[in-house]
């Protein structure tokens, strides 16, 4: 006798999977592009390659920021020279201590877009591992198994990934005095 199992449609599956992550795909890609409509193409992309991909994914959740990050970083690398709003990071970064006055708000858009294209610069994996531990707030551990390796490896990335982000930021301060 064989059991019959119920499995649903992928449109079905695919619907469930949008509802339940749209929002988070969307915040993790605009808080890399810091466009609304660049980071909602991204997601869309997100989304329609899920539809297109056969079987199921083991981690959605996972799956889907590190593709929304990693599509977001491309946008990024495609469009070094666009115009994009900065980085909520970074403007806190930048505002502190200067205030809200004009140049203040101007000083934190240019370090905004120093920091995107910064971290566009990076190695595809390395970019990944620092959007994901600095913007995304996920622990050395969870990015790991995300990206099926060690948490030694995550670490020295990382690491590799702050000194030279530390080096060009350096420079950036050279060259707006």
């Amino acid at each position: 006798m064989t059991v019959a199992t119920e499995i649903a449609p992928p449109t079905d599956r695919l619907s469930a999977l949008f509802r339940e992550h749209h929002r988070r795909v969307l915040a993790a890609a605009y808080r890399i592009t810091g466009n609304r409509a660049d980071a909602e193409d991204v997601a869309q992309t997100v989304f329609l390659r899920l539809a297109g991909a056969p079987g199921q994914i083991a981690n959605a959740r996972s799956y889907l920021y590190r593709a929304a990050i990693n599509g977001a970083l491309d946008l990024l690398r495609c469009r070094k020279s666009a115009s994009i709003e900065p980085l909520q990071a970074a403007a806190n970064v930048a505002a502190k201590g200067l205030g809200s006055s004009p140049e203040a708000e101007a000083s934190s858009h240019e370090l905004g877009e120093f920091l995107r294209r910064s971290i566009a610069e990076l190695s595809p994996r390395a970019a990944e591992m620092f959007v994901l531990r600095y913007v995304e707030e996920w622990d050395n551990r969870e990015i790991a198994v995300a990206m099926k390796t060690s948490r030694a490896v995550v670490a020295v990335t990382l690491h590799h990934a702050r000194s030279s982000l530390k080096r060009r930021f350096k420079d950036f301060g050279r060259e707006t005095q």
